[in-house]
């Protein structure tokens, strides 16, 4: 009774504290403007599918897609043993669907048992190219710290979570053989029964400790790591859904037109509007653009918290292939830590008050963006939809139409246009002469 008690109010504190946690996440992602992603919920809905859940992309890469379908197949199927997990964490039972699915029941153990296995060994490689093989987006500046400890902590959590799993099985053998109390001869175990010759010296008395210890074990990691996703870069595990089902679906790298800019066209043009009237003048004039996560729309907030920090997006980047400082997981990362500092000030003054700090400047550099190229590659080579180019561009927007600030080449150009009507000085009477050459 005490352990069930004590069971129930671990469960119910975690899932009051990831409620809490998602909350916030909500609030963090609706500070952006609004956007309209409701067309074409079909076609959205089976984008989703084949991005999100098939994991359609992750297989350009097929040794790498495989593993991560294991591991991510894994993460779905073995939280199925999790509702039994909860159920005899409750009630104080031990394998309480057993009696209930009978051969099916054994299948299904058998099954997470070479999940599990496979997970081991599929982490175990994933935590061998990350830290010992040289590959250059797991190298990076924006990697070090506590992004590359993040990825290893979750391995890390990983391999316990199935060590524990198949320890509890292993145990739970031994005291079935024994006819010990009310552990039944349920389950079928190909993995874990290589565990048996560990404890052929152990008291059964201990054997029951160290399988009541894996099982506690075993379900406080799953509640720490439901709780630990929101501080991780695998909050992926949750947003990547709504991510692709949002994402954009119009041609990729396509420019959309400001509403700002054409409601201040509309309104010059328009003859019944009194530029000087007292009404025009005291409206608040749009910003052109964005320097901060404000100015940025809920999709471009929800991108900056699903990325993964995988890196496919740099390592396809023409700029950072070439020196440049641009990195596009960099700008994701950095917009969510923006995100993260404006919650914090929001939750410690109930309201966002001034900071001093902005998104452009502060935390994304102007050299950073005026290397893009705007060739969309990072967009494409994203395996769940994230668009760092979109916010590459409002922040180049807010710098060439709110501080008339871009680089001596494109003012340049621009004045070649304005004057001469094409961006090479040559003078407009021999702007056609390129024809008859």
């Amino acid at each position: 009774m005490i352990s069930s008690i004590l069971f129930s109010l671990i469960l119910i504190f975690s899932i009051l504290l990831f409620i809490r946690n998602c909350s916030k996440l909500y609030r963090n992602i609706n500070l952006g403007k609004d956007i309209n992603r409701s067309d074409n919920s079909n076609f959205r809905f089976k984008k989703m599918i084949r991005l999100a859940f098939g994991q359609s992309k992750m297989f350009d890469k097929p040794i790498v897609g495989i593993l991560h379908f294991i591991v991510y197949v894994a993460f779905v199927l073995i939280n199925i043993e999790l509702l039994e997990i909860v159920i005899d964490g409750v009630l104080g039972t031990h394998r309480f669907l057993a009696p209930y699915m009978g051969s099916f029941y054994n299948f299904l153990i058998a099954f997470f048992e070479l999940l599990a296995f496979a997970v081991i060994i599929s982490v175990a490689v994933f935590w061998i190219r990350r830290n010992f093989l040289k590959i250059k987006r797991f190298l990076s500046n924006d990697l070090k710290g506590w992004p590359k400890n993040d990825a290893n902590y979750i391995l890390y959590i990983e391999v316990v979570l199935m060590f524990l799993f198949l320890n509890m099985n292993a145990t739970d053998q031994v005291l079935q053989n024994a006819n010990y109390s009310y552990y039944g001869d349920y389950g079928s175990f190909p993995i874990s029964s290589f565990l048996l010759p560990l404890y052929d010296n152990f008291e059964v008395a201990s054997v029951v400790i160290i399988e009541r210890s894996s099982w506690w074990l075993h379900i406080l990691g799953i509640l720490f790591f439901l709780n630990y996703l929101y501080y991780s870069k695998h909050l992926h595990i949750l947003l990547a859904f709504p991510n692709t089902y949002f994402s954009n679906i119009k041609s990729g790298g396509g420019f959309d037109n400001l509403d700002s800019v054409y409601k201040e066209v509309k309104a010059m043009l328009d003859p019944a509007v009194d530029p000087y009237s007292t009404n025009n003048t005291n409206q608040q004039i749009e910003k052109f653009g964005a320097n901060d996560v404000f100015d940025l729309n809920w999709f471009q907030l929800l991108n900056a918290y699903t990325c993964t920090e995988c890196g496919r997006c740099s390592s396809e980047c023409p700029a950072n292939q070439t020196g440049k400082l641009l990195s596009p997981r960099s700008i994701m990362m950095k917009t969510r830590d923006r995100l993260e500092e404006v919650g914090k000030n929001i939750d410690k003054n109930k309201v966002f008050k001034d900071d001093g700090k902005k998104l452009l400047n502060d935390y994304i550099t102007k050299e950073e963006l005026w290397a893009c190229t705007t060739c969309n590659a990072c967009v494409e080579s994203c395996p769940i939809g994230i668009d760092p180019l979109s916010i590459i561009i409002d922040l180049r927007r807010y710098m060439v139409m709110e501080e008339s600030s871009a680089p001596t080449e494109i003012n340049n150009m621009m004045n070649n246009l304005e004057n001469n009507g094409a961006p090479w000085p040559f003078n407009q009477q021999d702007r056609l002469n390129w024809i008859n050459n």
